[in-house]
């Protein structure tokens, strides 16, 4: 909440503030104002929501980014109210970081290098410092004790991860804010079926709109390789061998903790910086495939199987995997950017802007 850094600056004390999502989303989100000056906000009626316009639309000139679709800028774009307050404050939000004394983002310098150098040339004060879980557990000798996740995990998922084939497992989980259509459950469900792949599913009990359980007749068919839980350790589960895809949501922890164990992703987003997120993943870092926003079971299927069996992402997984390792390491960017902070911090060189 930006409404801090005021704060800070009437005590004049450091102030940080941590971005939460990809370097290319915040770049995204400081341009929502930009794109209301040039009248490509809010849209001009309901039937821009449907007739393709959002698609076509191309944005290219937004420094450092790829090209990309009015659609794929976040979800707030989808309004036709001049006064949408979601729309507001996520470019008050965006825009007021760089107030700060510095700015954090859980990211890595090979991984979003044009975007990021586009953000320094205007905010110079920029500290990439993921993954975050990648560095943490480096700082802990390569302990999975530690945890960013501060809900309930059913880890006995994990033993029955150990008894499951290498890169055989489908892992299943749409964050903890996304909420499914019975309809859309169900499609997943029997696409997942499909595939013939045994799968890990997260399955929340407020993931159904109005509330709503996994077909019986699924159940029943799958029950020889199936494991539904309500959560897990995520990072534990993506690094594990028997895991080769992830359906994911696009939330930015999720896509950077998957990058970072080299799993291969399918991609449905739904809010915000999600679709940012999978623009750059399937289209720039070769490691994930598009779901349409209609659920469909054979696209279900189709995509993970593809996903599963194509050497070309499992290669770019690899390779980025390797990568955000190499940026955790001593030497590497992450590493030296969270002691560059630290050393700021002591020296009291992070003030806020007046």
């Amino acid at each position: 909440m930006s409404f801090t850094l005021e704060v800070a600056r009437e005590l004049g004390v450091p102030s940080m503030v941590l971005w939460g999502s990809s370097a290319a989303a915040l770049m995204g989100h400081m341009r929502l104002r930009e794109l209301k000056e040039r009248g490509y906000l809010p849209l001009k009626d309901e039937s821009c929501l449907t007739n393709g316009y959002l698609e076509k639309t191309i944005i290219d000139w937004i420094p450092g980014m790829l090209p990309i679709s009015l659609s794929d800028v976040s979800s707030f774009v989808r309004t036709t109210d001049p006064d949408d307050f979601g729309l507001w404050f996520n470019i008050t939000e965006a825009n007021n970081c760089t107030k700060a004394g510095a700015l954090v983002i859980n990211t890595f310098d090979a991984l979003e290098a044009d975007v990021l150098a586009a953000l320094r040339a205007e905010y110079p004060r920029i500290y990439t410092v993921g993954p975050l879980g990648t560095l943490l557990r480096r700082g802990h000798h390569g302990d999975d004790s530690i945890e960013l996740s501060l809900w309930k995990h059913d880890t006995e998922c994990l033993a029955w991860l150990d008894a499951q084939d290498p890169g055989s497992v489908v892992y299943v989980n749409f964050g903890s804010l996304t909420v499914l259509t019975a309809d859309q459950l169900a499609e997943f469900a029997w696409g997942l079926a499909a595939t013939g792949r045994p799968f890990l599913w997260v399955v929340r009990e407020d993931l159904v709109r109005g509330g709503g359980a996994l077909p019986p007749e699924f159940l029943t068919e799958t029950a020889e390789r199936c494991r539904v839980v309500t959560w897990c350790p995520q990072e534990q589960v993506l690094r594990h061998r028997a895991v080769g895809c992830f359906l994911t949501h696009c939330g930015w922890n999720s896509m950077l903790e998957s990058t970072a164990a080299g799993v291969p992703m399918v991609c449905w987003p739904v809010f915000a910086d999600q679709y940012t997120n999978r623009k750059y993943a399937c289209e720039l870092w070769g490691v994930g495939l598009r779901l349409d926003e209609e659920v469909r079971r054979e696209q279900v299927a189709g995509r993970v199987r593809e996903a599963m069996e194509s050497e070309e992402m499992r290669k770019s997984a690899a390779r980025w995997k390797a990568e955000a390792e190499a940026a955790a390491c001593p030497g590497g960017s992450s590493h030296d950017n969270l002691l560059g902070l630290v050393k700021a911090l002591k020296e009291g060189s992070l003030n806020s802007e007046a």
